[in-house]
């Protein structure tokens, strides 16, 4: 192959070449083709098919320079979306010919590299959603289940691996470069520059110990690196993340509580608190990776400061704003902590309100059934046998109930609120949470869930007939606890509230909405340290 790119003008002939592409694709396809760039790559968009060339460019962050490195770079974008969306993620093929008249993989001299892709409809990336109010829970749920399905997936990275250029390198470069910009300093954050970068390199570095925890349990892999909402789309009825940062392994090689945390910002940012909340509590009950977020404000303040350098160099001075104000509230939240309990009977609709409390206040959901499965999973890839009667008995609830305590505790000092979601039949386990909640001095809340045993009994039957749920509950189970439910006393009447749940979805939600009003304010993307 014979690099034609060595030249001053390679980014005019790359404009000549893809002039020449349409032209030949337009032919082909019978449809007029699309031309979008990026500051590092032009799309040519012709028929049900994308076209993605790299530019000739050599930048402090990559080098597509020669055309060596940019074929390198095309099969490694291939190889690294193909984890994600290997439906959209076709080949690598030469541009073959001249820049006047070039040819996708023909006979001829190799000028260049291109990645096919399927073209899909731009109104199904979720950040064009997000803008128009069509992006929905089950949507957001998806995706959350789509992102711990691929970390899980990913191979464990060595220290070695992860330490060339640090998340809290890239943190300091990024305010750097913002305090340098010609515009910055007439600016009004340009007073809160010091301090903000001051207290978020602290929080980086106090953290440091629990950074190397997370490597030494293997937290740190090869992620997708750019996770924003326009790098995620719904294509043929399923969500999947594409374009993976390709061009440097010191930002995707990196702790998976940082690669979702950009989505959970951009959520924020695209005010919707209540999709991001819904993204982490998915994410989190289907991975148990609860340890992790001790560490989220941090990554996600990061993430909005890139945001805000991105948008100030690109003149967006309200964006930078919007940006720069939601990275300091990562780290300086002031909404208020809490130990909620939702408790009741099997079919009361306790997990259904725990959902919507967390995803209103932005706490996160701990579920009994979701942790009791987890708990004994790992008894079972162990080879052990497990059957309902030892799944549910005494000793098992108590380990369960044990284990939603001990994550309680660790939620709350990660700065979130606990919303734990069990049936609670006895005072003594409630006594253990008011304990914990006395202990680490914040509020106490109890949200009894009823409805009529009728509503409670189809509510079990449909439930089992669809197999989604992680409840294993009968209507011998509700009778079971309706007989040993021990009430609450009397003087706990001050911290406690009551659901009756026996109307619409929309019901509900209303009267979630007002119970989240008595007691804690709503979260509009502040954590707390």
């Amino acid at each position: 192959m014979t690099d034609l790119w060595q030249q001053d003008d390679a980014l005019e002939k790359h404009g000549l070449m893809v002039k020449g592409l349409c032209q030949k694709l337009e032919a082909q396809a019978g449809t007029q083709a699309v031309v979008t760039q990026t500051h590092i790559s032009t799309i040519i968009l012709a028929g049900e098919f994308a076209y993605k060339l790299k530019k000739p460019l050599k930048l402090p962050f990559l080098d597509f320079s020669t055309l060596e490195n940019r074929h390198h770079f095309c099969l490694k974008e291939l190889a690294i979306n193909q984890r994600t969306a290997p439906e959209l993620y076709l080949a690598v093929l030469p541009v073959t010919g001249s820049p006047l008249a070039p040819d996708i993989d023909g006979q001829e001299l190799v000028i260049d590299w291109l990645v096919k892709m399927h073209r899909f409809d731009s109104s199904q990336e979720f950040a064009v959603m997000a803008r128009a109010g069509t992006l929905t829970f089950s949507l957001v749920e998806t995706l959350a289940r789509h992102l711990a399905r691929f970390h899980e997936s990913l191979p464990r990275l060595s220290a070695t691996a992860v330490n060339e250029k640090t998340t809290l390198d890239w943190l300091l470069e990024s305010f750097d470069e913002i305090k340098f910009h010609p515009f910055f300093s007439a600016m009004p954050e340009a007073t809160e520059w010091e301090s903000f970068r001051q207290d978020l390199k602290a929080t980086f570095e106090n953290h440091l110990p629990w950074r190397q925890q997370r490597i030494d349990q293997g937290f740190f892999r090869p992620c997708h690196g750019d996770l924003h909402l326009g790098n995620i789309v719904l294509w043929q009825n399923r969500v999947m993340a594409f374009d993976a940062l390709e061009f440097d392994d010191s930002l995707s090689n990196i702790d998976v509580m940082n690669d979702l945390a950009f989505a959970y910002m951009d959520l924020h940012a695209s005010r919707l608190p209540e999709l991001a909340s819904r993204l982490l509590n998915t994410y989190l009950e289907e991975g148990g990776d609860y340890e992790g977020l001790r560490l989220l404000p941090e990554y996600a303040a990061y993430r909005a400061l890139v945001r805000a350098k991105i948008a100030l160099m690109q003149g967006k001075n309200e964006k930078f704003s919007q940006y720069w104000r939601l990275a300091r509230s990562f780290v300086s939240p002031t909404a208020p902590l809490a130990l909620v309990l939702v408790y009741g009977l099997s079919g009361s609709g306790k997990s259904t309100v725990a959902q919507m409390l967390g995803d209103r206040v932005g706490g996160i959901r701990l579920r009994s059934d979701t942790e009791r499965k987890r708990l004994f999973n790992k008894a079972l890839k162990n080879g052990l046998v497990v059957n309902k009667e030892v799944l549910y008995s005494p000793e098992a609830s108590q380990r369960v109930y044990a284990r939603l305590l001990e994550l309680a505790e660790k939620l709350l000092q990660a700065g979130f609120i606990a919303v734990v979601d069990a049936v609670f039949l006895h005072q003594d386990d409630r006594v253990l949470f008011h304990n914990l909640a006395n202990r680490l001095g914040v509020p106490f809340r109890l949200v009894s869930c009823e409805a009529p045993e009728n509503i409670m009994e189809n509510r079990i039957v449909k439930r089992a007939q669809a197999g989604k749920d992680p409840s294993d509950a009968t209507v011998e189970v509700l009778n079971a606890q309706a007989g040993s439910f021990e009430p609450v006393p009397g003087n706990w009447e001050e911290f406690s509230s009551r659901v009756v749940n026996d109307g619409s979805l929309e019901d509900l939600r209303q009267k979630v909405q007002r119970l989240a009003g008595l007691f804690v304010e709503k979260q509009t993307g502040g954590m707390r340290k």
